[in-house]
């Protein structure tokens, strides 16, 4: 089986395995409460967690009046108790929105004693006249049931991530930056530590936990999620969700290509370092010089003519991160990965002979390759778009870096890559064992060529690499290759990102990605021979 590149980082993250697919409730799995308020619905799609008994997704018309408020959402909610069997005081409002359709969606994450639930994310969606047209999320109905005994809280945030430092056995390290006195400064720090109490749900029960998120470059790159038992500091769960993948002057790129660049000058030498962008942050390209310390130097030129050998894959990983800038900025007026102009990091040359590309939670990484299996690989368009769409997804959807919903977090970056550089199906085909024409790394069009599936008859179970995240969106991509095929590019790319900035929460499964590239197609295009094709995508990769 021909694997993809970041299955090479991915060994030894073995944590989880895949999730079934959600499926249509039947009458039996309802109780008379939630039948009954269902028949004041008139719904046209549902899905439901069967093992919970709650709805995953509804679209239709949903409510029987206007709700243009919160206050009238919180009181739809506590009106619908019955049926999502969560009460309407545990849910906090953390985000509300009105895109450019006229549509409001009021954000929610469920709480137990006031502290959320990880991951447990629950949006309600009203049209441009107050009806609720669609709900969907991650509800726990047992969650305080299950939550007695556990919600004791002892340790304090510090010893909490000291405890996720020693897990992980690591030793934190401040870099120190050589940035020179630039107009507008990076905002990416080299190391970063966060720490936030939630409650976490492993094997049906319920944890006070602190979620530490640990990203670092060095000894290894990391994303680290960890959360420990707040109670006495052991550790409940832990993975490494570093999102891997194969990942003006003037210069040449890793082909030999001409490109023209934003640099700038300071002090008599030119950096690779554009400010011309309508963000508040830069877009900026280092090189860690062959070693693994991050940022690494800037990369800079004495006369402003980036044209060394060794500056090719300087040059790339800046002129394409500024091109994938401009197509979520022109198509769809997103303005950077996190929407509010942060600084777009790039660092190559990282470590000898390194055949990999990632984003780790705060900058991209890429390496040179080792002249066989791959070549530099910032030089092919299609992996920075990846990369950089690894940070959108963090941003949006938030999709859990294991089992379906990391598959899924992989399909989005193939499919972004393709939006991006849309002459072919391929993935990383610039790059990709050089030696070898027409090879490439991924393919949307045929997975089953690259060791991937296409449906979800052979849906591949594992626990390395995270569930099988490089392998299984495989299946998601076949369904976003048949979509586009039907439907072209042009409103496809408008239903992915609306699906996955709108309709996708973290523990989304391939289900309830049909489901919301499904709600997203009835906002954009409604439910005609578009909407059709999507569905039939979907179906056709077993996926119902």
């Amino acid at each position: 089986m021909k694997k993809g590149i970041a299955v090479v980082l991915a060994t030894g993250l073995a944590f989880g395995s895949a999730l079934p697919a959600a499926s249509a409730a039947s009458s039996k799995d309802l109780n008379p409460e939630q039948k009954q308020a269902l028949e004041k619905m008139e719904i046209v799609k549902q899905n439901w967690e069967n093992e919970r008994k709650v709805p995953s997704f509804l679209s239709g018309k949903l409510s029987e009046k206007s709700v243009k408020t919160e206050k009238a959402v919180k009181s739809y909610l506590k009106s619908n108790e019955s049926l999502f069997k969560v009460k309407a005081k545990d849910l906090k409002l953390v985000n509300e929105s009105t895109d450019d359709l006229g549509m409001t969606h009021y954000e929610y994450v469920q709480t137990v004693k006031g502290v959320a639930i990880d991951g447990a994310r629950f949006i309600v969606h009203t049209d441009e006249t107050g009806e609720v047209v669609a709900v969907n999320g991650d509800l726990h109905p047992a969650a305080e049931e299950n939550f007695k005994g556990n919600s004791e809280v002892k340790l304090s945030e510090k010893e909490a991530v000291k405890e996720a430092w020693s897990h992980i056995d690591v030793k934190p390290k401040n870099v120190v930056s050589d940035n020179p006195s630039f107009v507008k400064k990076s905002d990416v720090s080299d190391m970063i530590e966060k720490s936030e109490k939630v409650v976490y749900q492993k094997d049906n029960k319920y944890y006070m936990t602190y979620k530490v998120q640990l990203q670092f470059i060095d000894p290894y790159p990391a994303n680290w999620q960890i959360f420990v038992d707040a109670r006495d500091g052991s550790i409940v769960d832990s993975y490494n969700a570093v999102t891997e993948g194969a990942t003006t002057g003037y210069g040449y790129g890793v082909l030999g290509d001409y490109k023209s660049l934003n640099t700038y000058y300071s002090n008599g030498t030119y950096y690779l370092y554009d400010t011309t962008k309508p963000m508040s942050g830069v877009i900026e390209t280092r090189t860690a010089n062959y070693g693994s310390s991050l940022p690494g130097n800037y990369s800079v030129d004495s006369n402003n003519a980036f044209t060394a050998t060794s500056q090719g894959a300087d040059v790339d990983a800046n002129y394409y991160a500024g091109t994938v800038y401009d197509y979520y900025y022109n198509t769809h007026g997103r303005n950077s990965y996190d929407n509010n102009g942060a600084t777009i990091r790039s660092t190559v040359h990282y470590g000898s002979n390194y055949n990999n590309a990632f984003w780790n939670g705060s900058q991209m990484v890429y390496g040179d390759g080792d002249g066989s299996t791959f070549d530099p690989l910032s030089g092919a368009q299609d992996v920075v778009a990846h990369e950089i769409t690894h940070a959108v997804t963090e941003r949006t959807a938030g999709l859990q870096y294991k089992d379906q919903s990391g598959a899924l977090n992989e399909s989005m970056s193939d499919v972004f890559g393709y939006f991006v550089e849309p002459g072919d199906f391929l993935l990383g085909e610039d790059v990709y064992t050089p030696n070898t024409p027409g090879d490439a790394l991924r393919s949307l069009s045929n997975p089953d060529a690259y060791g991937q599936p296409s449906h979800m008859d052979d849906y591949y179970y594992t626990s390395s690499d995270n569930g099988g995240v490089h392998t299984n969106s495989g299946i998601p991509n076949k369904a976003a290759y048949l979509t586009i095929q039907s439907i072209g590019k042009t409103k496809a790319e408008k239903i992915y990102y609306r699906a996955l900035s709108v309709y996708l929460t973290p523990t989304s499964n391939f289900s309830a990605a049909r489901s919301a590239l499904l709600q997203a197609t009835s906002d954009l295009y409604g439910t005609g021979s578009t909407y059709n094709s999507v569905a039939s995508a979907w179906s056709q990769v077993g996926v119902n």
